[in-house]
């Protein structure tokens, strides 16, 4: 090899200006064959591949050929030949490098005339930026202006995993890029399966769009969709423009929604998204978002006027509202006033309550109420003050009287505790609300139900609390004290309109803890013994003129073991004299400290009879079967000990855990409720959940007849459901959810998620029963489908995300994102 010379040749080398090339597209020609993976600075990944790495390799740039020098604008370069002309003309041979600022040309032969005003560089080239490579077979580049052009070129951008081919790459003077017949993927060099091909595509740098003209996309060389003309985004700044349109079909209905994105501002944007349902109309569906250093929100919402009413039969419940105007609308906002005073906004509203079974969102996310919430909330060191205005729609349809939701207008807290050293302590617990809801009190079938009006409920409390390491004690004194004052409207009632009422509540909690060290298969732990006594004692008060705002009574559990209270809300305080005996055994891994098993059992007896119950008398007790009364509510009222209460929870290895809670009745000899859970969860990523479920019909008090949870029959329900990672790109999930009381699949589902480097997919078919918000299973129906996502990675994709309906249906599930990441090789760090 000769010797290199260097120089200050070409001062107007190309500069930055291929950073951002996302996007190619020709039609009339097509662009050249791609490189192999060896000249576009592709490495593949090799023994140091990332776990969980979707692309066989990533895009590395080398290092500069050239110093840096102190002077960005000072052209450096280096050849192996150098050969100067008569008439002035300068030519560079063999291995040519040129540098100017953080630009580097590298050719066999580079030309400059004796004009100084341009050069040209003969292939096969490489024009390197940082972040880019750009090879082809000749350049032309301007001296005196940011002119320039590659012929046959191939580039790549490094940290968005980009390549692509173009004809020829012209730099245009205003700094702007001109690709003809031009090409753009995100998959791996030698992979064909996608790529966006136009014939003129123009990049803009500064605004950060791109135009393509004719342009079309290509899935394995076949063309699938055509674009006379498309704007793009070339950078990860947001832009306006329409986004991939969303298609459906369903019995003999079509379904296409084309979403428009409007950029309105860093920190506000909003999507528009007309919508034509070939049974229903036009839907006009929109989203606006607002972000601030303090606050932030969403609006959305939709409009059909005049619904066509859809294509099932005249009698089908989508019917019910053809020819009437469809609408919803969401709106939640938060934010923060300082440290501690924060403030939330919601109100959502619907025309009607099937407005989400018949325009709804996918894989059965529909809400089942619209909230409405102004709160304000401040949490200082001692006290929790709380404002709010708070309801909620019911989307049940038809909706009725009794159905409706009580308002809170307004709902007025304040909460506070002080404690001593000495393990004293007091505490201060208030609310003041007033209940409001919009219906015929006529039609209302139990007056307690009817009434609305406001309630003031104090509960100041005072105990004495004392922990050690080996117990503690906790006796605890309470008052609830009670102020109505109601109005039943139009209904004539013979009740009192401002009841009141004051309940002591006593209790005395305490507890030892036995500790022991203890070898089981090669292996220390240390295992515990904790029993547990609690005594309560509420006396009965008359709460038969009482309304029944915000009160349900609670479903006995491990935790109703040691609380004072049988209700839900303040409408209600329940009587008490209960002695409630548990013990708890936990084994604990002494390297680590963590608990591997707990085993827990304990059981309350009674001492007297509950008279108070929803009605409220404290004298009467429910009706007897034998008199004609429900047999479950008297048993729960007059049993002398509640079920025996057992929970195991045991992490078996690392990967397996199960969960076992078992409520039997050592009186009647039978199962009140039992559920048992058993889950694999791999480091691989692997999920699979067995559940079984078993529930005496009339166990959960808060449940009455004509509720949508409300079952006539024994509950017995088997449930398995998996999430299996068979490869770092192929995840399977799967669910069943089996009523066998009825003989009957609740829910069948079975997907499938591929993840590749350049493409995603997702596959979901679905089977599952519609209650029709009814308690009986004669209105019961069955709904299926099959749902389709794909996504064009660095492009866009067709299809609702299902990746959170596989997450709830598959507890322990981390459904993977389709966006790219460093694991992915799209970033070189």
């Amino acid at each position: 090899m000769g010797k290199r010379h260097s120089g200050k040749a070409l001062a107007g080398l190309l500069t930055a200006g291929l950073v951002s090339v996302p996007f190619a597209s020709p039609l009339a020609a097509a662009p050249p064959e791609p490189l192999p993976a060896g000249q576009l600075d592709f490495r593949p990944w090799g023994a140091e591949r990332p776990v969980g790495a979707l692309c066989r390799g990533r895009y590395v740039m080398p290092g500069y050929r050239l110093p840096a020098v102190e002077d960005p604008r000072r052209v450096q370069s280096e050849s192996d030949r150098a050969f100067y002309g008569e008439t002035g003309d300068t030519i560079l041979r063999g291995e040519v490098v040129l540098r100017r600022g953080d630009s580097q040309l590298e050719a066999p032969e580079v030309r400059m005339p004796a004009s100084r005003e341009q050069v040209f560089a003969d292939g096969p080239l490489a024009l390197r930026d940082p972040g880019l490579l750009v090879r082809g077979d000749a350049a032309e580049v301007s001296l005196v202006s940011d002119a320039a052009s590659v012929d046959a070129a191939h580039y790549v951008i490094h940290e968005q995993h980009l390549r692509g081919d173009a004809l020829r790459l012209a730099r245009l003077e205003d700094g702007r890029y001109r690709l003809t017949s031009a090409s753009f993927t995100t998959c791996d060099p030698g992979d064909t399966l996608w790529r966006l091909v136009g014939g003129d595509v123009v990049l803009d740098r500064e605004s950060g769009f791109g135009t393509a003209r004719h342009a079309r996309l290509e899935v394995g060389r076949v063309p699938v969709f055509y674009w006379p003309w498309v704007r793009f985004p070339i950078d990860d700044r947001r832009h306006t423009g329409f986004l991939w349109p969303e298609l459906g079909v369903s019995g003999d209905a079509f379904d296409y929604a084309q979403p428009f994105y409007w950029n309105i501002a860093p920190n506000h944007d909003a999507t528009v998204t007309p919508r034509w349902i070939s049974d229903r109309g036009l839907l006009l569906g929109a989203e606006y978002r607002y972000l601030f250093p303090t606050d932030r929100g969403q609006l959305e919402g939709a409009f059909l006027a005049d619904d066509d009413g859809g294509s099932d039969g005249p009698g089908d419940p989508s019917r019910r509202h053809a020819g009437e105007d469809r609408w919803y609308l969401d709106y939640r906002h938060s934010g923060r006033f300082d440290a501690r005073t924060r403030y939330d906004l919601r109100y959502g509203a619907a025309s009607d309550g099937r407005y989400f079974d018949d325009f709804g969102r996918p894989f059965g996310e529909d809400p089942t109420a619209m909230p409405r919430l102004a709160r304000l909330d401040y949490r200082g060191n001692r006290w929790h003050l709380e404002a709010r205005a708070q309801g909620f729609q019911r989307l049940d349809d038809p909706l009725l009287d009794p159905d409706k939701p009580f308002y809170r207008l307004p709902s007025l807290t304040a909460d506070a505790r002080w404690s001593q050293p000495s393990g004293f302590y007091q505490q201060w617990r208030s609310n003041a609300t007033y209940f409001w809801r919009d219906v015929d009190e006529t039609r209302i079938p139990l007056e307690r139900e009817a009434a609305v009006g406001s309630r003031l409920h104090l509960a100041p409390a005072a105990g004495w609390r004392f922990d050690a390491s080996w117990g503690h004690l906790e006796p605890r004194l309470e008052w609830l004290a009670t102020a109505y004052d109601l109005d039943y409207g139009e209904r004539d009632v013979d009740r009192d309109t401002a009841p009141t009422r004051e309940v002591p509540v006593s209790s005395i909690d305490g507890g030892l803890v036995f500790e022991r060290e203890l070898a089981l298969g090669g292996r220390d732990y240390r295992q515990t013994l904790e029993p547990r006594v609690n005594y309560t004692y509420v006396p009965g008060r008359d709460q038969s003129e009482f309304p029944d705002f915000d009160t349900s009574e609670r479903a006995f559990s491990w935790g109703q073991l040691w609380s004072p209270y049988r209700f839900t809300g303040a409408d209600r305080v329940g009587d008490l004299n209960r002695l409630s005996l548990g013990v708890d055994s936990r084994l604990l891994d002494d390297a680590r400290g963590r608990e591997r098993l707990a085993l827990g059992m304990g059981q309350a007896f009674y001492f007297d009879d509950r008279h108070v119950d929803m009605d409220g008398d404290p004298d009467t007790l429910p009706t007897p079967p034998e008199a004609g009364g429900d047999f479950q509510r008297h048993y729960r009222a007059t049993r002398e000990r509640s079920p025996l209460v057992t929970r195991l929870d045991w992490q078996i290895t690392d990967a397996w855990r199960s969960r076992w809670q078992w409520l039997y009745d050592d009186h009647l000899e039978r199962t009140e409720r039992t559920s048992l859970d058993l889950q694999y969860r791999a480091a691989a990523g692997h999920v699979v959940n067995l559940g079984y479920r078993w529930e005496i019909q009339g166990f959960d008090p808060s449940i009455e007849p004509g509720d949508d949870a409300f079952r006539d029959f024994d509950r017995e329900e088997l449930d398995l459901s998996f999430a299996w990672k068979a490869s770092s790109q192929l995840d399977l999930v799967g669910r069943a959810l089996y009523d066998r009381t009825n003989d009957r699949f609740l829910e069948q589902l079975a997907g499938v998620q591929w993840n590749d480097c350049c493409y995603g997919l997702q596959l979901v078919w679905r089977k599952w029963i519609d209650d029709s918000d009814t308690a009986r299973i004669e209105d019961d129906t069955t709904d299926r489908g099959v749902f389709l996502r794909f996504v064009f990675k660095g492009l866009g994709g067709v299809g609702s995300d299902a990746g959170s309906y596989f997450e709830r249906a598959v507890p322990g599930y981390r459904a993977t994102a389709f966006e790219a990441g460093p694991a992915d090789g799209r970033q070189q760090r």
